[in-house]
């Protein structure tokens, strides 16, 4: 599931919105009121549950070989997503939906990371929600190896320590770090 040109993504575990209202989410660090989607680079990392923690690992320009083997290693392309065991069910039994949103109102939340895409008007979809699918059919048609651990941590420290592109989603809801 991504957007066609002209289209972002917004995804939900709710099939019914019918507009979509700038609001201040919970855990914003802005006080700016936006309706957020995503771009065709990042729809992947929204393949997920919505509250399902999850690391993601990519090639970047400055990416070392050294880095794209040790962490994304062979056979999974230049990216790899990373969730908890606990969060399997949840995987395969989610009703996950796309929204296909205008691109015009959107802009980038950062200009440095252009991914994140933000309104400040409400938006209406384009048409009804779609029905993502099965997450994991998502993953292997995209090419996207997709790591199941125990827990994120340590997998999230060797990313972040990396040459690697990066991102960390909904970690708050992830276990707690290994002691030691």
């Amino acid at each position: 599931m991504r957007p066609e040109p002209g289209e972002v993504l917004h995804f939900s575990e709710d099939p019914t919105i019918t507009r979509f209202e700038p609001h201040v989410a919970v855990t914003a660090a802005q006080p700016e009121a936006y309706v957020w989607a995503v771009d065709e680079s990042r729809a992947s990392d929204y393949w997920f549950p919505r509250q399902c923690p999850r690391v993601i690992a990519f090639v970047g320009d400055d990416t070392t070989d050294d880095d794209r083997d040790l962490i994304i290693g062979p056979g999974c392309g230049d990216r790899v997503h990373a969730v908890e065991y606990a969060w399997l069910d949840a995987m395969r039994t989610v009703e996950l939906y796309a929204y296909r949103l205008p691109a015009e109102p959107f802009r980038p939340f950062q200009a440095d990371d252009p991914h994140a895409q933000v309104a400040t008007v409400p938006v209406e979809p384009l048409g009804p929600a779609e029905r993502v699918g099965d997450l994991f059919a998502c993953h292997e048609a995209a090419g996207i190896g997709l790591r199941v651990l125990p827990n994120l941590w340590p997998f999230w420290g060797a990313v972040t320590e990396s040459t690697l592109g990066w991102s960390g989603i909904r970690l708050r809801n992830a276990a707690p770090a290994p002691r030691g």
